[in-house]
């Protein structure tokens, strides 16, 4: 009998590829450990979004709390439907904490929903991280960055490198203990090394910003 070939775990694989191609992204995942991005693989894209929107702007918990009384409206539903969500009086969802700008985005999410622009998941599987996002940027509200995230954090798509994320910059300079942050054009041009891993680079990158704030003020600063 053959011998059985175990092949490794996508993100152990990202982990060895990045130690691969630069000895500071080695050093780093040393000191952090294995990887550890987590997705959202039960949430579906329209859920996604509307956390998202609830999260822009705003600290964690502060979301969190606006977000637990968006759903505590709905108490027949484990996370209200675009529908539900269109039929409610605007009201009640300035009473949830919602600004008005996000409340007109929140709408617009549920309405794109509804008319199919935002796809479920089995859609999403079929289509590109470019067309997702040519596709997701069209809601009002939602930026290139937000998809970024759903790309990785929702569906786990393995090769997104958000280059206008501050905290991905911020990860990069630390990293390579630079004066300044690399500029989104450069970083991209930069980033092209770690591909196809892109993903794991940004949740490591953001590892090195934690390690900083660690450190205190001895980090470079």
């Amino acid at each position: 009998m053959p011998p059985v070939i175990q092949k490794p775990r996508p993100s152990h694989a990202a982990a060895r590829h990045l130690s691969s191609v630069c000895p500071r992204f080695a050093a780093l995942i040393g000191r952090v450990g294995p990887p550890g991005l987590a997705v959202e693989r039960r949430r579906d894209l329209y859920e996604a979004l509307i956390r998202a929107i609830a999260h822009q702007q705003l600290h964690g918990k502060a979301a969190e709390a606006i977000l637990a009384r968006f759903v505590a409206l709905y108490p027949e539903e484990e996370f209200p439907s675009p529908d539900r969500v269109l039929a409610t009086d605007g009201d009640a969802l300035r009473a949830c904490g919602f600004s008005a700008a996000k409340r007109a985005a929140i709408q617009d999410i549920c309405a794109r929903t509804v008319d199919g622009t935002v796809p479920t998941r089995r859609q999403a599987a079929r289509l590109s991280d470019d067309a997702l996002i040519e596709r997701l940027t069209t809601i009002r509200g939602v930026g290139r960055w937000t998809v970024e995230m759903l790309l990785i954090f929702t569906l786990g798509r393995p090769d997104v490198l958000p280059v206008d994320d501050f905290g991905v910059r911020e990860g990069y300079r630390v990293l390579f203990e630079l004066d300044t942050q690399p500029r989104p054009r450069a970083l991209a041009e930069l980033g092209l090394v770690w591909a196809p891993h892109r993903s794991m680079a940004t949740w490591y990158l953001y590892r090195a910003v934690e390690e900083a704030r660690r450190q205190g003020p001895s980090s470079r600063a």
